[in-house]
């Protein structure tokens, strides 16, 4: 443990574009490592993208046909024999953020049994450094993207919290499509010793000016939960922002919820087009709620919130109108039917690769053409806290 400590001091004290060569030249000293390489998850989770490499030279892997990509999606160390060597693939991953993998290539006679935990230390600590020298370098974003960003995506992606959270209560995964080009929808968490709060957001218009807009929707939202408010005040908070800004001429669509983590009582407050989907015991239900008017659509609107309660092994889904308005080529929508399906085909994944297998899903069912609308969706798992739900209070949504 303490040539595991050593590398950890070292990737600290490490210039931000270092940490690979930093990791590198401390597993030769510990473990004889022959070759060290990461590799980050691309915007549309389809490609493991080299940090520090060329393209031509070193072409991107795919996560779901490699053996990185095997590590990145089972989130364990993947090993195989190649020749003379043994190479270990190892996620990067921080508070259930999936970022990428490590690849160690190592001598035949190394003690995996003993190594593959050590590394594990490392890739969780390389993995907090690569976030906080995001602030200071562009390699790591660079090295994410396997096609140019518009504007607009890029925009949203900086406002963006994370792909994936997991805490013992809840496990939660996002993404979004067109990954490059989005530019009106977005999520947003944050979550407390008592609260999870969650949003699905979507902004009106295209482009650059949809970006915009949820940009302030976001921030306002974002202020008013900082300063403590309650939902609803959130929510007024966030209208009076876009409407004073745009005078109603622009409006944002927003699913708002607070999850209680010890009773699993949530309280919802659905202003606009965002909805929901819950699989309880292989049964699958919209929940739906009373509709109130979308942020900044009007002058100092009122909010009223809703309540239910979610249970032990839930899974809830949620989508924009992107994914549940999409059309087959016979004309029926996406969430009429076929999403149901699909969220009961998935059961089994984890909830951080049931958005992207919803998604491929729903560009088949669309024919293979381009979606109209950028599409978003979230799935939360919720676990519960061990004693925080002996009783189950009386739900007035969803139920």
């Amino acid at each position: 443990m303490e040539e595991i400590t050593a590398v950890e001091q070292a990737l600290r004290r490490a210039a931000p574009d270092l940490l690979v060569s930093v990791v590198e030249e401390g597993l030769r000293e510990l473990c004889g490592a022959r070759r060290v390489e990461l590799r980050l998850a691309d915007y549309g989770l389809r490609s493991l993208q080299l940090v520090g490499g060329v393209s031509d030279a070193t072409p991107a892997v795919l996560i779901h046909d490699s053996p990185q990509g095997r590590a990145f999606g089972a989130q364990e160390p993947y090993v195989i024999r190649v020749a003379d060597s043994v190479e270990a693939h190892l996620p990067v991953t921080v508070r259930g953020d999936r970022m990428g993998v490590l690849t160690v290539v190592l001598p035949t006679t190394s003690d995996l049994a003993l190594l593959l935990p050590e590394l594990g230390h490392i890739c969780e600590a390389l993995g907090h450094e690569i976030l906080v020298a995001e602030r200071d370098t562009d390699l790591y974003v660079l090295a994410r993207r396997a096609a140019r960003l518009t504007l607009a995506a890029e925009m949203q992606w900086q406002l963006l919290p994370g792909r994936s959270c997991a805490r013992p209560e809840f496990a939660l995964g996002a993404h979004l499509e067109p990954a490059y080009a989005i530019f009106g929808d977005n999520y947003d968490w944050s979550a407390s010793s008592d609260h999870l709060t969650l949003t699905v957001t979507n902004g009106m218009g295209e482009g650059i000016e949809a970006a915009l807009l949820t940009n302030l929707a976001i921030n306002a939202l974002r202020n008013a939960r900082r300063a403590g408010l309650g939902l609803a005040d959130q929510a007024a908070l966030a209208d009076q922002a876009v409407y004073a800004q745009y005078r109603g001429s622009a409006f944002v669509s927003v699913l708002l919820l607070r999850f209680d983590l010890a009773t699993g009582e949530v309280e919802a407050l659905d202003a606009g087009s965002p909805r929901l989907w819950r699989l309880r015991d292989r049964s699958v239900e919209p929940i739906s709620f009373d509709a109130q008017l979308p942020l900044g659509m009007f002058e100092e609107s009122v909010y009223v919130p809703q309540r239910f309660t979610v249970r032990p092994g839930d899974r809830l889904l949620f989508g924009s109108d992107g994914v549940y308005d999409a059309a087959s080529p016979e004309g029926e929508s996406y969430g009429h039917r076929a999403l149901a399906r699909a969220l009961t085909a998935t059961r089994l994944l984890p909830p951080t690769q049931v958005p992207g297998a919803v998604l491929r899903e729903l560009a088949a069912y669309h024919g293979g053409t381009p979606l109209e609308d950028d599409a978003l969706v979230v799935c939360l798992d919720w676990n519960g806290r061990e004693g925080g739900q002996d009783s189950v209070p009386s739900e007035t949504a969803g139920s």
